[in-house]
């Protein structure tokens, strides 16, 4: 049984690969000035770096779970992920309103993928 980290840090690592299947942390936006839907297309972006990192892609992704700090939110989101995701391949999601880690954090991305 094999565990690989990539990008370890000092309390978790960004991405974990065991028996074929990449586990990502939670991703937020680097830029908190940005809006919700730049802040998802910041995480997005951080998604593929990860992916692509352990060795897979987003047409991989098994799962996806959003936490936005504002359920109203939901479109302004949804108009980054729209455009990013691949239609052929879809994962299965869940989208949710929850207490982020601060007021500026807008939406947190956690994914599942196939290596």
């Amino acid at each position: 049984m094999t565990i690989q980290r990539h990008a370890v840090g000092e309390r978790f690592c960004r991405a974990l690969t065991h028996n074929g299947t990449v586990y990502l942390a939670g991703m937020t936006a680097d830029d908190l000035a940005a809006g919700t839907t730049g802040q998802t297309e910041q995480i997005l972006a951080k998604i593929d770096h990860f992916l692509a990192e352990a060795g897979s892609d987003k047409r991989k992704i098994l799962s996806a779970t959003i936490w936005l700090r504002d359920i109203a939110d939901f479109d302004l989101m949804n108009v980054a992920w729209d455009a990013w995701v691949d239609r052929q391949a879809m994962p299965v999601r869940a989208t949710v309103e929850a207490r982020l880690a601060g007021d500026a954090y807008r939406v947190e991305i956690m994914v599942t993928a196939a290596a």
